[in-house]
Order: C-alpha cells, then sequence, then structure tokens
C-alpha cells in the first residue's frame, strides 16, 4: 500500500506542504542562529571576563567589592540562559538554589553564584568561599567551551525568547532567585534582553506576514522596558525589597502577556 494510499491525496499534499514549510523556514533561520551564536559567544567572554573579577574579589575577601559585582556578572549569564541550560549539569552547578538541596544552605554540596551569594550577604563574608568560587569559575570557563561546539538548535533558539520570560513570570517575580542580595531586577534585565534580541534577529523573516503581531510584540517589550526603567539606580537597580505588592504583580500582568506572545514565535516560523 502506497502513503497515497494510506493518507490520501488531500492529506499528503498538505503532509508535504507542512513538510516544504518547515524546511524552508529552517534554511531561512541559517542566517538569523549563525548571528545569535555570535552574540552568545560574545556574552560567555563577558561572563568569564566578569566571573573571574567577581571569582578574585571573593578570594580576596573583599565582601564590599564582590558584593558589587554580583548582579552585574550574572547579567550575561541571564541573557543566554536557554542556551546555557542545554547543559543541565553545568546550569545546576552555576545557578541552581538552596531549595535543590537536602540541607539548603548548610548543604557542601550548595555550589555556584546562589552559594556565595549566600556567604556575601546573609554571612557578610567570604569565608570556605575559596573552593566555590574555584568550581564557579572553572564551570563558566567549561560553558563558554562547551557552547562554542554547538549546534543551536533552532526551536530552541526561537523558543528561548518564551522562555526567558516565562521564567521571569513563573519562579522570578517571587524574588526566590536572588533571596538574598535582592539583585532581581538586574536577572530581569537580563532576561528582557535575551528575548529582545532573539525576536531582533528573526524579524526580517516574518514582519512581511505577521506585521501585527511584532507590533503588539514591540508594544508589550516596551512596558516591560519601561516598568523597569523606573526602577533604575545608577548603572543598576535598586533592592527589589524596595518593590511593593502591587509594584510587583503590575510587572508579572507585563511580564506575562509578552511570554504569551512570544511563545506563539516558534509556530510562527514554522517550528512546532
Amino acid at each position: 500500500m502506497t502513503i497515497r494510499q494510506i493518507f490520501g491525496a488531500t492529506a499528503l499534499t498538505l503532509f508535504l506542504s507542512a513538510s516544504a514549510f518547515a524546511q524552508t523556514a529552517t534554511l531561512d533561520l541559517v542566517e538569523p542562529i549563525a548571528e545569535y551564536k555570535i552574540y552568545v559567544s560574545e556574552k560567555l567572554e563577558k561572563l568569564v571576563e566578569d566571573t573571574t573579577a567577581f571569582t578574585a574579589a571573593v578570594k580576596a575577601g573583599d565582601v564590599e567589592k564582590a558584593k558589587a559585582l554580583f548582579a552585574p556578572t550574572r547579567l550575561s549569564y541571564e541573557a543566554i540562559e536557554p542556551i546555557a541550560e542545554l547543559f543541565s549539569d553545568l546550569d545546576v552547578a552555576i545557578d541552581s538554589r538552596a531549595d535543590d538541596y537536602e540541607a539548603a544552605e548548610a548543604d557542601p554540596e550548595f555550589p555556584g553564584f546562589h552559594r556565595i551569594e549566600y556567604g556575601l550577604w546573609e554571612k557578610n563574608s567570604t569565608e570556605g568561599l575559596d573552593p566555590v568560587a574555584d568550581k564557579l569559575l572553572a564551570d563558566v570557563t567549561e560553558l563558554k567551551e562547551r557552547i562554542t561546539g554547538l549546534t543551536f538548535p533552532p526551536e530552541k533558539v526561537v523558543g528561548g525568547a518564551a522562555v526567558l520570560m516565562e521564567e521571569v513570570a513563573a519562579t522570578k517575580i517571587s524574588g526566590e532567585e536572588d533571596r538574598y542580595s535582592h539583585t532581581d531586577l538586574w536577572d530581569f534585565r537580563g532576561n528582557f534582553d535575551g528575548a529582545y534580541k532573539i525576536v531582533e534577529l528573526v524579524r526580517p523573516l516574518i514582519e512581511k506576514t505577521e506585521g501585527d503581531f511584532l507590533k503588539t510584540v514591540d508594544e508589550n517589550f516596551a512596558k516591560v522596558d519601561t516598568i523597569l526603567a523606573k526602577y533604575k539606580e545608577g548603572d543598576g537597580y535598586v533592592s527589589y525589597e524596595k518593590l511593593t505588592d502591587d509594584d510587583r504583580k503590575v510587572l508579572a500582568t507585563a511580564v506575562n502577556t509578552l511570554a504569551e506572545d512570544l511563545s506563539t514565535l516558534r509556530g510562527k516560523l514554522g517550528l512546532d
């Protein structure tokens, strides 16, 4: 029995058309994906550079300098988080939280940025953090090396725009991520910038057919950007503790709306 007999002429035509569309979409994405890999590579270079300075401050026992470097160092990681998460072992080592460990903050296995964050803000000390700092720098360097040789899956890249905003809405608005330093707004900015970059790279592929969609997405990006701008302080952001419950609700609503729109981006590019 032939495929035509099994599916019927109409169904077969639709199947072949969908396949051709998906193949064309993937080919169209070659250039944006290549440009995105350059973007990620630049972020990784910056991440390694900043983590080197951050961990050096930790190992020197300079609590105030380490505190000042913590949030800006994390910006690059947050911007490329969907790609970093492809390597779950390194993502856990770099960015896991105390909740993931049986003894929470007291667990010797609790690693990475947030273990150091706990020491700096809750203990106001770098005592015992030298091996944690060394491991963090080694893991960040390893992440850079692994991603350098990675072929980026188009669906992960395009889907990453929504993932970044969904993560803010689902787990970060509560303030649980940077619970000791309250530097959450820096992380939000990194997530926002990473999502916006992805949309900008694929914009030429859909602007002729999805002009209304892009107009809505741009408006929603602008709303989130405006909200974040309210909390700017110098080169960074105010403590997340300064936001009221109503402030957080306004931010959550804007982020959720943007995330819902971005969740359709893969489908518009034939990647679902």
